[in-house]
């Protein structure tokens, strides 16, 4: 199993331009608890899973409008590549580095 823990500096490449986050990360057996902090707040993380070296979860963001956003992410050493699936709108790049 790979060691998911950490704070993540994200970057998504969505319809808006770059998103930079910090995704908190807090693993307990095959599921995790944290939050997503940018530009727009901080969020907590819904259903977190830990799937070997993947990891999933939701954010309900408020801004620009509300909606359910699905992530998920391959963790290799201290890199972090993914996707962020926004219903309708489809699904985003997201990459990440884990903070020292």
């Amino acid at each position: 199993m790979a060691d998911v823990d950490g704070t993540w500096d994200c970057v998504t490449a969505s319809p808006m331009g770059e998103q930079k986050t910090a995704l908190t990360v807090n693993s307990a057996g095959t599921t995790f608890t944290g939050e997503i902090s940018g530009a727009l707040g901080t969020l907590p993380v819904t259903d977190g899973t830990v799937d070997g070296d993947t990891i999933g979860w939701a954010m309900e963001v408020k801004m620009p409008f509300p909606m359910r956003l699905d992530c998920k992410a391959t963790i290799a050493g201290d890199s972090l590549d993914g996707t962020v699936t926004a219903g309708a709108f489809g699904s985003f790049p997201m990459t990440g580095t884990r903070r020292a």
